[in-house]
């Protein structure tokens, strides 16, 4: 099996960016969301046991190339770890393999597990070499600054959806701690980011979806740690809806911009969401969160179709893997 962009030259190869894997965490959403849904409807698994199917096989394609980027270009793996805006994305490897964990344990514990494992250990060692490298020696401007920050350190959060229910229970307690604590500090500074200081590049723009993310995931995380929907989780939903409608107000200007790998951020936030609806539906024994559930679950179909569409069309133009 080899990649379709590594066969377009190595030049290409060069510039293979590490927010590919975005496209992992969207589609691992995506069959999270639908599992979550058949579960809420009594339904059968064929449709997300397609959709990870799916998942798994983009997975290994994008993992593929980006490992040929790194034995061939490691200078090129080097410089994107050392770009300002690029370093918050190489957590998305790690957020990877713990999302297809938590999709991998309905159908295999011991995979689910090694996946889980390997996730979790990369995603606390990336953590803390992303943190330091926020605040080493490096100058970091205001404008380097964007939701995607969310991804290495809140991105914490996502480790005990899987790890409590694998038997992990106080080492992901110690991940949602830290997820909690930076999404507070990191909250901060984004929204003052936001509000006071020029508007994000259009690259960017998308990831201002990311927003919805942290409070959605952290809801299923913390009701899957303490084992019931309380006061906290409540909160924690409730803020996910708020920027959810925050960025439906922004959506009509994100989509009519230049398409860019970034895009992909739209999808999982949109997920988690979903995800979490169902989640408080099952749980509070809601119908009106299991209908929001099936609302987010038609835009989030819709956001994914759209997204494979221009991404596929990106690739057949030459648009993607190019330098900056």
């Amino acid at each position: 099996m080899t990649n379709p962009l590594q066969e377009q030259g190595g030049n290409r190869l060069e510039h293979y960016p590490v927010t590919f894997f975005a496209i992992v965490m969207g589609m691992a959403g995506l069959t999270l969301a639908l599992h979550a849904a058949e579960l809420a409807f009594g339904l059968g698994g064929t449709v997300s046991t397609v959709a990870y199917g799916a998942t798994m096989f983009i997975a290994l394609l994008i993992a593929m190339g980006y490992v040929a980027k790194a034995l061939q270009y490691p200078q090129a793996v080097v410089a994107e770890w050392k770009h300002p805006v690029r370093l918050a994305f190489f957590p998305a490897i790690s957020i990877s393999l713990l999302l297809l964990a938590t999709a991998t344990l309905p159908r295999s514990a011991q995979l689910a597990e090694a996946l889980w494992l390997i996730g979790a250990a990369s995603h606390g060692v990336l953590t803390i070499a992303v943190v330091s490298g926020w605040i080493g020696a490096r100058a970091f401007q205001t404008g380097h600054l964007s939701p995607a920050w969310f991804i290495p350190a809140v991105g914490n959060v996502i480790v005990p959806i899987a790890g409590v229910p694998l038997g992990y229970v106080e080492l992901s307690w110690y991940f949602m701690s830290v997820g909690l604590i930076f999404w507070i500090v990191l909250m901060t500074l984004v929204m003052n980011r936001l509000i006071f200081h020029d508007p994000l590049p259009g690259r960017l723009q998308p990831t201002l979806v990311i927003l919805i993310a942290p409070p959605a995931v952290a809801f299923v995380a913390w009701v899957r740690l303490y084992g019931e929907v309380d006061a906290f989780a409540r909160i924690l939903l409730n803020g996910a809806y708020l920027f959810a409608l925050i960025v439906a107000m922004q959506l009509p200007r994100i989509v009519k911009l230049p398409f860019a790998l970034s895009f992909w951020a739209l999808s999982f936030p949109f997920a988690a969401v979903t995800i979490a609806s169902f989640n408080f539906a099952a749980n509070a024994a809601s119908p009106v969160h299991k209908l929001i559930g099936s609302g987010l679950l038609v835009v989030l179909l819709v956001i994914i179709v759209g997204l494979v569409f221009r991404t596929l069309r990106a690739i057949r133009d030459g648009e993607i893997c190019q330098p900056e």
